[in-house]
């Protein structure tokens, strides 16, 4: 069984629980990309299968980005010895793959040393999610249920998606309008997302614009 840990364009998560124990009793694999919760979720930013308390053999593959919460570039497969293995000598894409540049592997190695040692940016992006979601419930703003750091705003019509993308950039704050075809038809959102390099004074400042552009786009509907 393949899943994302965190689905990308909902920021909600995958009940990786019920499906380790689904995998268990069918003698399957369970294989994760954890691509946007690795540095980001558990208590030691291990990613989606920590925070669902998962071991590593209820996981045999795990597969995640360099590219986002470590803000490098790569990816990684982990798993058995027998697998990594095999996926050296079968996987095409590996073998015909240059190998990452040594500042990029020293700037990953970096990273993951900061991600262990210093757990103080997960804490605080934690708590600007839970701003940001106090907020748009304040606002009445139809954010998506997300506890990861995607946060959909569900606007519904695509051209008034991009209305309001245009309007935020106008102010500063660059925020994509995601419409089909990469969600359904009556889907479109903004796709916002926090990290731990903004400020409380930011996300109040992305509320507030949020609500002011929101508005005027329903006056001007």
């Amino acid at each position: 069984m393949v899943v994302d840990g965190v689905f990308s364009m909902d920021g909600d998560t995958a009940p990786l629980a019920e499906l380790a124990e689904l995998c268990t009793a069918h003698d399957a694999w369970l294989m994760v990309d954890d691509a946007h919760g690795f540095g980001v979720l558990g208590e030691r930013g291990v990613g989606s299968t920590e925070a669902a308390g998962l071991s590593p053999s209820a996981v045999p593959v795990l597969m995640a980005t360099l590219g986002k919460a470590l803000g490098t570039a790569g990816a990684f497969v982990a798993g058995s010895a027998l697998l990594i293995e095999g996926l050296i000598q079968q996987s095409r894409n590996y073998i015909y793959t240059t190998a990452l540049p040594p500042a990029v592997a020293a700037a990953a190695h970096e990273a993951l040393l900061l991600l262990t040692e210093e757990a103080w940016r997960r804490h605080h992006l934690a708590a600007l999610i839970r701003r940001f979601r106090q907020g748009a419930a304040q606002l009445s703003l139809p954010v998506l249920p997300s506890a990861s750091a995607i946060q959909p705003l569900l606007v519904g019509d695509a051209i008034r998606a991009v209305t309001l993308s245009a309007q935020l950039r106008e102010q500063g704050i660059l925020i994509s309008a995601i419409r089909p075809p990469t969600v359904p038809a009556g889907t479109s959102r903004l796709r916002i997302t926090l990290s731990a390099a903004h400020s409380e004074a930011q996300i109040d400042h992305l509320l507030e614009q949020l609500a002011a552009c929101w508005a005027s786009s329903w006056a001007a509907s």
